[in-house]
């Protein structure tokens, strides 16, 4: 016979979502991911009347995230989405400081040749660092607030426009955001902003709204709803 938890504790437990256990760490790890992907830069081909389109390669990560923050608030509310984009603070900031200390401190081996190809790809000033804490926050914040805003008196429905007006917007302020304090005084804002802006419109546009139905289907599945 399995022992039985004392009734108190049964009382205390908290009921996880089934859905909540599988979007909270596929939240965090694409958090992390992100940064590492944003390290190259992808070509999105030549398109008539913008030309040759190129995005960071973190945005494939970053619209996962937007999708995951919105199927949350649709299926848990407004206040559980926010504490998710809350918590992704913690997985980035600790990436962060992992890898300053990998970089900076911890010596390579004597044999190990690669260490500033190494600091170079994956080494962030602290402008740069300071700058995509920011925008992740104010973006993932501003997605999950227009998305609930949207649903006001539909009962849910709308589902898939919601998510992609949401993602347009928080995608063009985390823009806005990233590269002003990253590159102020330093290069012409507007030409970088420009097809970054028009890059992410486009993912944003292909991406979101398969993928909202997909994880919203996937969480109502899970949670046996």
């Amino acid at each position: 016979m399995e022992p039985q938890a004392p009734a108190s504790a049964q009382s205390r437990a908290i009921l996880i979502p089934r859905s909540m256990l599988v979007f909270t760490p596929l939240y965090g790890g694409l958090v992390v991911l992100a940064g590492v992907l944003g390290i190259k830069i992808a070509s999105l081909g030549h398109w008539p009347l913008v030309g040759d389109l190129a995005v960071e390669s973190g945005i494939f990560a970053f619209l996962l995230l937007v999708v995951i923050s919105s199927a949350v608030a649709e299926l848990h509310g407004t206040v559980v989405a926010n504490r998710l984009v809350r918590f992704g603070f913690i997985p980035l900031i600790v990436s962060m400081s992992l890898l300053a200390l990998v970089i900076n401190v911890v010596p390579p081996a004597p044999f190990w040749q690669d260490q500033e190809a190494y600091a170079r790809l994956l080494g962030q000033g602290a402008r740069m660092q300071f700058a995509g804490l920011v925008s992740y926050g104010v973006s993932q914040t501003l997605n999950v607030t227009v998305f609930a805003r949207l649903a006001a008196g539909r009962e849910g429905g709308l589902l898939i426009v919601r998510a992609w007006i949401a993602s347009l917007l928080s995608q063009i302020v985390d823009t806005l955001i990233f590269i002003t304090i990253s590159f102020a005084g330093v290069l012409p804002l507007w030409q970088i902003m420009e097809g970054q802006i028009i890059s992410k419109v486009l993912l944003s546009t292909i991406m979101v709204p398969p993928f909202i139905w997909l994880f919203v289907k996937l969480g109502r599945k899970l949670d046996g709803v």
